[in-house]
């Protein structure tokens, strides 16, 4: 079989982290070769960068420093992890990837889509996702149930992006709909308001039928 790649997107607390462990279960339960990854992170390099990135006193961060480290992140988690896996015919699973940089940077902070476009074009090279599942939510339901909760119940307080204001987290939203507009044969848009058995079924359902193997 060859190597199949699949990434999770969507704004904070949309359950994609969540979703995205419990497929790759289900993948693994079956049988069937499955790498789990996230971005940013992945790997040592990339690891070190994420911590830079969300770190919540690093708030003097620039728009434009802020996706060139994105990027960096990107390229060695392609470079070392992504490829490889896909070369070898693994499924891959990546909790957020490329489109995160063009609804976060190139329209949340105003960089431009296009612009982060081509940068992702050199930064992914052939390592583009077979299916991306867009799993949409309001912003408050999000942040109620993800940052908001976690930094309640006293397991992590709010990284510098969970920290913005709600109307960038707006425009978070509005990009990845902008983007999966665009794109209708690699965007798959999740009801993340569904109970979380609901929308793990609905991924499953959907990537089923583009594996040749049964689960």
């Amino acid at each position: 079989m060859n190597g199949f790649f699949m990434t999770f997107e969507g704004i904070e607390g949309s359950g994609k982290s969540t979703v995205a462990r419990l497929v790759a279960d289900e993948l693994e339960k079956a049988g069937i070769d499955v790498l789990l990854t996230r971005e940013p992170g992945g790997t040592r390099i990339s690891e070190a960068i994420r911590a830079i990135l969300l770190d919540p006193d690093r708030a003097e961060i620039s728009a434009r420093a802020e996706l060139l480290m994105y990027l960096a992140s990107r390229a060695q988690l392609v470079d070392e992890v992504i490829s490889p896996a896909l070369r070898e015919g693994r499924i891959v699973i990546c909790d957020r990837f490329m489109d995160a940089s063009v609804a976060y940077q190139g329209w949340a902070r105003g960089l431009g889509e296009n612009v982060v476009e081509h940068f992702n074009s050199f930064t992914v090279g052939g390592s583009v996702p077979d299916v991306t599942f867009l799993f949409d939510l309001s912003v408050e339901a999000g942040f109620s149930r993800g940052p908001e909760k976690r930094e309640a119940d006293g397991v992590q307080i709010k990284d510098r992006l969970e920290r913005e204001a709600r109307s960038f987290h707006e425009k978070v939203r509005e990009g990845y709909l902008r983007i999966a507009g665009r794109e209708p044969g690699r965007f798959v848009v999740i009801d993340a308001a569904l109970s979380l058995s609901e929308v793990t079924e609905a991924v499953l359902g959907n990537i089923r039928p583009r594996l040749d193997v049964q689960f």
